[in-house]
């Protein structure tokens, strides 16, 4: 496998871009490579493309967090008539909703009310008129909160972080997918060889058979033999046969290409490559350094730990003051006159501020539920931790197997033929039976079998063990990692007391 294959591939990915990319690969591409397997599954494999706007959502969020940040303009504009005879009942009160008082003693609102500070002290000072009309541009910011929105910025970011990890753990199991599909093609046609040529052999000696009964040297008994050993070789090439489509079309479903509809059902595409060993002598220690290192799996449970710590600091917010400032500009028509055309307009400021002195325990209990969550999520690492272990050492455990019964079977399928030849000959001597020849052909067509299971299998074995290390792709890390910085300083300031003692 071609890591730098793998890094063009998955930088080719626009992050950008739709969940059904233009000019997506169908299913009718000819021959597939592992390598080109590999490519369009990173660029089509719908994992991969939920993934990837997964991103664009905490982008988003970044940008909706930021917004708390800056100032708020906004701009109002109000037309409003009313009856004359409301003037009349009220006193001369506002237009625009002032209260006044009836002969009744019931106090009148407008069912329409504004928000802004520009619009409450304009209409407290409406003196008449059934006609009105403002327009207020206004300027509010955040001045102060506790650190509640410098936490959630950083949140924002983390997420960020968190989910290019995610699309990147996304792609590797993806690649270990494909590869682990893609062995599995190449496994079944060799399955379908070994059953065919079992099936011609067992023909062949049917045939044999046939000739020596007709020339009256063999009983009715060894063709009858020879016809069941025939017919018990066929369910194997079925369903080898069968495999082997089966195989493509789930290898078609993790490349993200379009189902075939075609009346046979076949897959038009032709798989190339062989079964081949990548021996390579691994340590089990850098093996599990390496994956502490560099899953990315681990890396997006940190910034879990980092986003809980953040949401500590904003439950401790809410017990701190809020400030605000708002500040803008205001025209409307002038109280003085009934002329829409007179009109007044300046400026106005205003500072708005809150604090819960006393909320009944409220903040106090968010923040216990913070840091529960907060050691939940470093429970959850070290747990994390330990799977990413075990995954590497059963992916080793498995790789050592694989090449023990590859050695095992080096010498295996040259006996079995040599077997099978001089089972034949004595046969043809009249020193054996057909028992014996028939014996030899079934250990003959498992050897050949236990050869190529042996080769998928160790080729499973080394795509899971190169997901479980983080060895199958190389990212460059564009962010820095707060923990790994802080546990740098950590390291230096350590080392620096050694040297003083």
């Amino acid at each position: 496998m071609s890591r730098a294959l793998l890094a063009a591939a998955f930088a080719f990915l626009p992050l950008a871009n739709a969940a059904e990319p233009a000019g997506k690969t169908t299913m009718a591409i000819g021959q597939l490579s592992l390598e080109r397997a590999v490519t369009i599954a990173i660029q089509q494999n719908p994992d991969v493309l939920r993934a990837k706007q997964e991103i664009e959502r905490t982008r988003g969020q970044v940008l909706e967090v930021r917004a708390q940040a800056l100032p708020r303009v906004a701009v109002n504009a109000r037309y409003h008539q009313q009856d004359k005879d409301l003037l009349e009942r009220t006193g001369g009160s506002s237009a625009f909703g002032t209260t006044g008082t009836t002969g009744t003693g019931d106090t009148t609102t407008d069912a329409a009310n504004n928000t802004s500070s520009g619009f409450s002290s304009a209409l407290g000072q409406q003196i008449g008129g059934d006609k009105s009309w403002l327009v207020t541009i206004e300027a509010k910011q955040l001045i102060y909160s506790g650190g509640q929105v410098k936490a959630a910025l950083k949140i924002a970011r983390i997420t960020e972080d968190q989910s290019l990890l995610i699309l990147r753990d996304t792609v590797d199991k993806v690649i270990a997918q494909t590869r682990q599909q893609f062995y599995a093609v190449l496994l079944n046609r060799k399955l379908i060889t070994v059953a065919e040529e079992s099936l011609r052999l067992l023909g062949d000696e049917l045939k044999d058979q046939h000739n020596r009964f007709d020339a009256g040297t063999v009983p009715k008994f060894n063709v009858l033999r020879a016809e069941v050993a025939v017919a018990n070789a066929q369910p194997d090439l079925i369903r080898a046969k069968n495999n082997y489509l089966i195989a493509h079309l789930e290898l078609a479903k993790t490349l993200g290409l379009d189902a075939d509809k075609s009346a046979t059902g076949k897959p038009a595409f032709y798989v190339i490559g062989d079964l081949r060993t990548r021996m390579s002598e691994s340590n089990l220690q850098q093996a599990l350094a390496m994956a502490k290192e560099r899953r990315a799996s681990l890396k997006a449970q940190k910034q879990t730990i980092l986003n809980d710590e953040q949401q500590i600091n904003i439950a401790r917010a809410n017990g701190r003051p809020r400030v605000e400032a708002s500040t803008g500009w205001q025209l409307n028509n002038s109280r003085r006159t009934d002329d829409l055309s007179k009109e007044a307009n300046g400026w106005y400021f205003g500072v708005n501020g809150s604090w819960n002195v006393f909320d009944g325990f409220e903040t106090k209990g968010k923040v216990i539920q913070a840091n529960a969550r907060l050691e939940s999520s470093r429970i959850a690492y070290e747990d994390a931790l330990h799977v990413v272990e075990l995954e590497v050492q059963k992916a080793f455990a498995r790789l050592n197997e694989a090449k023990e019964l590859i050695a095992s079977q080096v010498k295996v399928v040259e006996q079995a033929a040599e077997a099978l030849r001089l089972a034949r000959e004595r046969l043809a001597a009249g020193a054996g039976t057909q028992l014996d020849l028939l014996d030899a052909q079934v250990a003959l067509t498992k050897a050949r079998t236990t050869q190529q299971q042996a080769l998928y299998d160790y080729n499973v074995a080394l795509a899971e063990f190169d997901r479980a290390t983080g060895a199958d792709t190389v990212y460059d890390d564009t962010f820095k990692d707060p923990a790994a910085e802080r546990a740098k300083k950590d390291l230096r300031k350590g080392k620096a007391a050694l040297r003083e003692e």
